[in-house]
């Protein structure tokens, strides 16, 4: 196919021409080399296209039957390259951005309004998912999860600030069981889990030298982090949610954090994509929007 339709452009320009040396002029390539084209085109087809004299070059009746539906073809490819070009040069066209809701809320949505404002020709296409995602596989431009989710093959671009992940539970909850002082202290309380299609996340702890590991117990989980805090405000277990998410309501009294100084910080989210090599300027505008700025 690429060599098909390289032959036949250098056929519609010789034909234009009418000549063989004007027409190699344009296209940079010998007389005797665009001869060798197009004889073996007519090869190819069994058709005599152009009529060649000592003093002109001329397409036969077959060349122009070929030439009308060949000429508007080139065009409509030549604006379509155009049009692709031009999503490299202009911030235009769609990203499809895979994430999680925490990190839509952490991340994206408190930056979207500027970043729509500035950029009016671009739009997000937006999948929310707890789940490592194959950019490539499902053919999304971009994701963003926490990095040690994060393939590394991926070119990765930190978005957050450091996050910590908070163990909650409410007022309500803690009146009737005893506030939690070591992880294994866990396993007397009921511990409302959180989903990943893999599997329910392991609560993992760490205090100078020393690590825990806790596989929460309890009466449900989730693959949504906010019905997550759902249960827990109702008073049916202990939960985790990123201290960001819920600090609003650890202020006010509604959720009691425990276990604070078994849960370090992290490097938190980054923004994900495949490859460096001809980056749209759709996806390079997010990329510099949503960058963390230090």
């Amino acid at each position: 196919m690429k060599s098909d339709l390289s032959e036949l452009a250098t056929f519609a320009v010789v034909a234009e021409e009418r000549s063989f040396t004007r027409a190699g002029a344009r296209l940079g390539v010998s007389q005797s080399a665009l001869s060798h084209t197009i004889r073996g085109l007519e090869k190819k087809l069994g058709l005599q296209l152009l009529a060649r004299t000592t003093r002109s070059v001329s397409p036969t009746a077959a060349g122009n039957a070929l030439l009308d539906e060949l000429v508007p073809a080139l065009e409509r490819i030549e604006r379509s390259l155009a049009e692709a070009r031009k999503l490299r040069e202009r911030p235009a066209g769609r990203i499809r951005l895979v994430l999680s809701r925490t990190a839509s809320y952490l991340v994206l949505l408190p930056k979207l309004a500027r970043f729509a404002h500035t950029y009016p020709e671009i739009v997000l296409e937006v999948t929310s998912s707890n789940d490592p995602v194959d950019l490539v596989a499902q053919e999304y431009d971009a994701g963003i999860h926490i990095g040690e989710f994060i393939q590394r093959d991926m070119i990765a671009v930190r978005v957050s600030k450091d996050l910590r992940l908070a163990v909650v539970g409410s007022p309500e909850y803690f009146k009737s069981h005893s506030i939690p002082g070591d992880p294994r202290d866990l396993k007397d309380h009921a511990c409302i889990g959180f989903r990943f299609s893999s599997g329910v996340y392991r609560w993992e702890f760490e205090k100078g030298r020393k690590a825990v590991t806790v596989n929460p117990r309890g009466p449900a989980t989730f693959d949504d982090p906010d019905l997550v805090i759902q249960a827990v405000l109702k008073g049916i277990g202990i939960g985790t949610a990123m201290e960001e998410t819920v600090r609003e309501r650890i202020a006010k009294g509604h959720l009691v954090q425990v276990l604070r100084d078994w849960c370090p910080t992290f490097p938190g989210y980054f923004l994900y994509y495949p490859s460096r090599r001809n980056q749209p300027a759709a996806l390079a505008a997010l990329i510099d929007t949503l960058r963390l700025k230090e």
